[in-house]
């Protein structure tokens, strides 16, 4: 079975920050994919937008070294690569600077017909200058739309201040706020899970459902990544990507897939989370920070090694384990277990979805206790679904019970090439269908959430608790967890 390919308009794609990490590893090779597979075509433009004094030809071999460099190899067509890099152009711009600025007004098409879109792959200090710098410039239009990457702040008031500043030029259903999370292919496949399927919808609920995972673990570090020790796992990935999968697995069935109607019963859920505030924060957080480990097979350094000197003593966390209540009918006395981190055992996002026991055992002389059913929603990598069952173990002799697995591995069951999120989100730009991209309220709600956890963290004289590096995080997660009768899911396969 093949995936549809189904065109978008021709558009305008004008890229700020053309020059940095974020185009050459993202935007570009998903783009080229898009291009690859006949999404769009000649007929639209990408325009490399940077402080940098780039050439067209300069702009482009980068753009070509992008795909070399990060698209796989089986998919690096020359002819398609060399048709690819002719839409691109380069004007080099300076938002503080308008009137140093290259003449940015000549790349883009008066047309109505051609989408204009604007992605702001830059510092969020830069989103409103940049909003000034369109206006002022009469690149601005009613029907163009803006696309705006994390951080969007560090605290709500800061979140504020930058969504005011972006506002002040683009109405709010002009702007994408990319969670580049919302794009993966099994998170999209979490709304046809529950509201496609007539079997889950019913038991998906506190009456069936015992708690819910949901885990995000990196094997890698943070590095000498400076970005890092301003944010931590808090802000770098509870506040944003974990907080819209729990939307995506807690909410009510909207009244259909239009954005906002998705995006109304979003907001719902982040409205009723239980704040975690005060002698609660001590009680249902768990922040930790890894230390390096040394032997003579591996040497991983330390969070504080990578540090440089002037930031040593960070209390920068690398790990946050938490639990979450969710105030309403449907999820009342169920635990949301939130757990993240970097240099962990394995590379995993996952949700696992822990239902309730069978009410009464009629198998009272089976070799092995039945288990309660376990829905595990895998992220990444190696994406698929898996419900764990209990069933009979063949052979005679009696009944012998036994958990296995039924098993939807994407890669087993769809032969085409998986698109990365960005492909997705960015033509979903184009579409002009905002269904996997933040509004503004959804973004304050989460703040609200998470703020009184990190000023409470803050006030505290505590270190964050110290975990070794390839391990699952601190044994504060671990009692977190287990003082309420349960434990974490752990699957190595």
């Amino acid at each position: 079975m093949s995936s549809r390919i189904i065109p978008v308009p021709s558009f305008d794609y004008v890229v700020f920050g053309a020059t940095g990490d974020l185009t050459k590893r993202k935007l570009i090779p998903a783009l080229y994919h898009r291009f690859h597979d006949g999404q769009f075509d000649e007929t639209s433009r990408i325009i490399g937008a940077s402080r940098s004094k780039l050439s067209d030809a300069e702009f482009q071999k980068a753009a070509r070294d992008a795909i070399v460099q990060f698209v796989e190899k089986e998919y690096q067509d020359e002819k398609v690569i060399d048709r690819f890099i002719k839409i691109f152009s380069y004007v080099p711009v300076d938002a503080s600077n308008p009137e140093a600025s290259g003449d940015l007004g000549k790349n883009l098409r008066d047309d109505p017909e051609v989408i204009r879109a604007f992605y702001l792959a830059v510092a969020p200090d830069l989103f409103a200058p940049i909003a000034e710098y369109l206006h002022k410039k009469k690149l601005y239009r009613r029907d163009a739309r803006v696309v705006i990457e994390k951080p969007l702040g560090h605290d709500l008031a800061s979140s504020v201040e930058i969504n005011d500043g972006v506002a002040r030029i683009f109405k709010e259903d002009q702007v994408y706020r990319i969670d580049h999370y919302l794009g993966k292919e099994t998170v999209q496949n979490l709304l046809a899970l529950r509201f496609a399927n007539t079997m889950f919808e019913p038991i998906w609920n506190s009456a069936h459902i015992d708690h819910v995972q949901l885990t995000v673990a990196e094997s890698v570090g943070a590095g000498t990544r400076g970005y890092y020790d301003e944010s931590g796992a808090l802000r770098d990935m509870i506040q944003n990507h974990m907080l819209q999968l729990l939307c995506l697995v807690a909410m009510e069935p909207p009244a259909s897939d239009d954005a906002d109607a998705l995006r109304d019963e979003k907001l719902k859920v982040l409205r009723s989370l239980k704040p975690i505030t005060n002698g609660d924060v001590a009680k249902n957080t768990v922040r930790g920070q890894y230390r390096g480990v040394s032997s003579e097979t591996t040497s991983v350094a330390s969070y504080q090694d990578e540090l440089p000197d002037d930031k040593k003593g960070s209390r920068t966390e690398t790990f946050v384990a938490l639990k979450a209540e969710i105030e309403n009918w449907r999820w009342a006395g169920v635990p949301f277990y939130f757990r993240t981190g970097k240099r962990m055992a394995n590379r995993v996002s996952e949700i696992t979805i822990q239902f309730k026991p069978i009410p009464h055992s009629i198998f009272d002389h089976a070799e092995g206790a039945p288990k309660a059913n376990k829905l595990i929603i895998r992220l990444q990598p190696d994406e698929g679904v898996k419900l764990m069952m209990m069933i009979k173990d063949p052979g005679p002799g009696g009944m012998r019970l036994r958990e296995e697995p039924l098993n939807l591995s994407f890669a087993l069951a769809f032969s085409e090439r998986t698109p990365e999120a960005y492909e997705r989100l960015l033509l979903d730009v184009i579409r002009g269908n905002q269904t996997l991209f933040m509004r503004r309220d959804e973004l304050e709600a989460a703040w609200k959430w998470i703020d009184p956890i990190r000023e409470a963290w803050e006030r505290s004289t505590d270190a964050p608790q110290s975990y070794v590096a390839g391990t699952w995080g601190p044994s504060g997660a671990i009692a977190l967890i287990e003082r309420d009768g349960r434990t974490w899911h752990e699957d190595d396969n």
